[in-house]
């Protein structure tokens, strides 16, 4: 008799354990299709950037001499770029936002940190910081493709905002995500909607900018 009562309290504390994982199981599953939901209902889209100017200030190479191996590019550029945010619940924390100017992947200025700020449902931001890069180094053929592409009168830089951004729904803050954003800036020496700068050559256009978040 006492071993049987004894498989008995065996029996129902196997039958406890398996009540108890299925209520884990069950638990579990449920909080990952309220996140799925959360997730399909709130996705954020990524910010909408746009480049609406840049005056080239400064365009100066000085090439490669037998005593050095590359060139060097001076270059001062004032861009105005502006940020969008699409989302009707979801808010954007710019936490880091450093700009810079690059020609053929190169980068040509120095980095700008942008001031953090919040950006509110639907909000815009705008921002016109003055990139300059005294003195880069330059590789000769970079710097021979440049005085093509100013002799005729075309030249295409790229600005470039790397940073941290965090997403708002309600009180729930996420964590960090990086935010890499690219703007084609066109520059030509005639026409365009930008007064002339270095070299004579202005902006031509608006763009948009690519994002990748």
């Amino acid at each position: 008799m006492s071993k049987d009562c004894g498989n008995h309290g065996e029996d129902d504390i196997r039958r406890t354990c398996r009540r108890f994982l299925a209520f884990l199981f069950f638990l579990a599953l449920l909080v990952a299709v309220i996140a799925l939901i959360v997730y399909l209902v709130l996705r954020p889209t990524h910010p909408r950037f746009y480049l609406q100017d840049a005056s080239l200030r400064q365009l100066d190479v000085l090439t490669a001499n037998a005593s050095a191996a590359a060139g060097v590019l001076s270059t001062v550029l004032q861009v105005t770029v502006a940020s969008r945010n699409p989302n009707d619940r979801v808010g954007v924390y710019y936490d880091r936002l450093d700009v810079y100017a690059s020609y053929k992947y190169q980068q040509i200025t120095l980095a700008s940190a942008l001031p953090p700020v919040y950006q509110g449902h639907g909000d815009v931001e705008v921002w016109s910081p003055v990139l300059s890069g005294p003195n880069v180094p330059f590789a000769p053929y970079l710097a021979d493709a440049l005085a093509k592409d100013v002799q005729a009168g075309y030249l295409i830089l790229q600005v470039k905002i790397d940073g941290r951004v965090r997403w708002k729904v309600g009180s729930w803050i996420s964590g960090h995500y990086h935010i890499f954003v690219t703007c084609p800036a066109f520059l030509i020496g005639t026409g365009g909607n930008g007064a002339p700068g270095a070299n004579g050559l202005r902006f031509q256009t608006a763009t948009y900018c690519h994002v990748e978040v």
